[in-house]
């Protein structure tokens, strides 16, 4: 069969243009922006208030030790930075994972030529299925696999029992363990050759278990609600301890900072679970589908279509 060549620019994780310093400034969409606008209004609209009344002689109101909130911001930042340090390497670590991934499967890709035609046909096939399990159960997810139905060399039981697995694509890491096995038992492949293919199924094992430490270990969840209320706080603190000293330019700067801390928090808490569907979660469907593409295309049959951009951002 022909091969669909990709289009590269499709397939590449770079999907926004940083170049252009103009369109950062006023980026709307894939920004904390929208996450964090109901409450910077509320603080914005505190502040106006606040200058409005005290403009106008209405009230005045005792500002905020100056020490004292200086020395609360200056800690709740190296928290908020801790935080954010640690939300970052777990998104960062989950993706060196799936970048590992794609790895192995093109180390297979390669060395399963030593097998027979059917059985590296089905083993590559299984390989894309464990793909698509990971990926369903890292977004606790149920995307369907019936395209694999007729591929992989599975009974239509087990096949069918795939969908509420407890462990779906640990499964189909045992059946291909199995496959190899008995190729070995019956001299169909040495076993330096075992060894090296099954050096790359333990890979994926240790893949999925990274992957499952970073789902089901978030950070500790009293530490993230206290620096959550702790930012809060502080920007509902800002307006009163500012306006003495800042008068009308209170609710400029206010906004500021109060964009600053919101913005981190929220932030943080995006990275914090990598596997999901927010736009800066990792891109798992176009990561499996690349896998896919590829190993169609070394298998020499039709590609898949590419995962498409929806509003510069990939699933």
């Amino acid at each position: 069969m022909k091969h669909c060549h990709s289009n590269s620019k499709v397939d590449s994780m770079i999907i926004r243009d940083k170049s252009n310093s103009f369109a950062l400034l006023f980026a709307w969409h894939g920004t904390i922006l929208p996450k964090v606008l109901p409450a910077l209004t509320f603080v914005v609209l505190i502040s106006t208030v606040l200058v409005y009344l005290s403009s106008h002689h209405y009230f005045t109101i005792p500002a905020v030790p100056a020490i004292g909130f200086t020395v609360f911001g200056i800690i709740l930042s190296i928290f908020l930075s801790f935080r954010n340090t640690a939300c970052y390497d777990r998104w960062w670590e989950g993706r060196k994972l799936w970048g590992a991934l794609i790895a192995t499967s093109r180390h297979l890709s390669r060395d399963t030529h030593v097998l027979q035609e059917n059985q590296r046909k089905v083993l590559m096939y299984r390989v894309m299925l464990f793909t698509r399990l990971l990926r369903n159960r890292l977004r606790n997810q149920n995307q369907s696999i019936e395209f694999y139905k007729n591929k992989v060399d599975l009974d239509e039981l087990s096949f069918s029992q795939l969908a509420n697995h407890i462990n779906a694509a640990q499964f189909v890491l045992e059946e291909i363990q199995k496959s190899l096995v008995q190729s070995l038992k019956s001299g169909e492949i040495s076993d330096i050759i075992y060894q090296g293919l099954n050096h790359h199924i333990v890979a994926m094992g240790n893949i999925q278990a990274g992957c499952d430490r970073i789902l089901t270990t978030p950070l500790p969840y009293s530490y993230s609600v206290l620096l959550h209320r702790t930012v809060y706080c502080f920007c509902l603190i800002l307006p009163f301890s500012l306006e003495a000293s800042l008068g009308i330019w209170t609710p400029v700067i206010v906004s500021l900072i109060a964009y600053l801390f919101l913005g981190l928090d929220a932030l943080s808490a995006q990275l914090e679970e990598p596997f999901g569907l927010q736009e800066n979660d990792l891109p798992l469907d176009s990561i499996t589908r690349l896998i896919e593409r590829e190993m169609h295309s070394s298998l020499g049959e039709k590609l898949l279509e590419p995962i498409q951009l929806v509003k510069s951002n990939l699933t």
